[in-house]
């Protein structure tokens, strides 16, 4: 991985914030879907959950003006905390809120690299605790992002 990319897949503050500030469009959050649903086993295996357990799960588009550059899912524990903090949010990002708080606690990035042929170019998750809520947050690096930031693509030189 440059290490271009590497300030942003190995970044452990606030995701959002970095958007935010790189974005010459306006940022903004497109809830694509959410819900109760039993979570991915390596979902519920991070989690610490049966693979019946249901979660409530998250997906939203993390957009410079109309741009898609990351595609996010979060998974929390079907808690009354923990679902009502996700489901309250909205079209507003998961980061505004979690990295606000005080007690926050962060596990370990885990990175991968996305399939040539797939609209992404790398994916990170992270588990993430604050007081009783435990919630998986997965993120996914688009090619658009890439484009308008002029990071290298895998095999590729930057796009600027």
């Amino acid at each position: 991985m440059s290490a271009a990319w590497w300030q942003w897949v190995g970044s452990t503050d606030s995701l959002t914030a970095r958007l935010v500030a790189a974005s010459r469009r306006p940022f903004r959050v497109r809830l694509e879907h959410q819900g109760v649903e039993r979570p991915r086993r390596d979902e519920a295996l991070a989690l610490g959950l049966a693979p019946t357990d249901l979660a409530w799960i998250r997906e939203v588009t993390l957009m410079s003006g109309e741009r898609p550059w990351v595609a996010a899912r979060s998974v929390t524990p079907l808690d009354r905390t923990g679902c009502r903090r996700l489901r309250t949010l909205g079209e507003r990002s998961l980061g505004s809120w979690l990295f606000a708080q005080p007690d926050l606690q962060r596990d370990p990035i885990e990175v991968a690299r996305v399939s040539a042929d797939a609209e992404g170019v790398w994916l990170r998750r992270s588990r993430f605790r604050h007081g009783s809520i435990q919630l998986l947050v997965q993120e996914c690096f688009l090619h658009e992002m890439a484009e308008d930031l002029g990071l290298a693509l895998p095999g590729r030189r930057p796009t600027t």
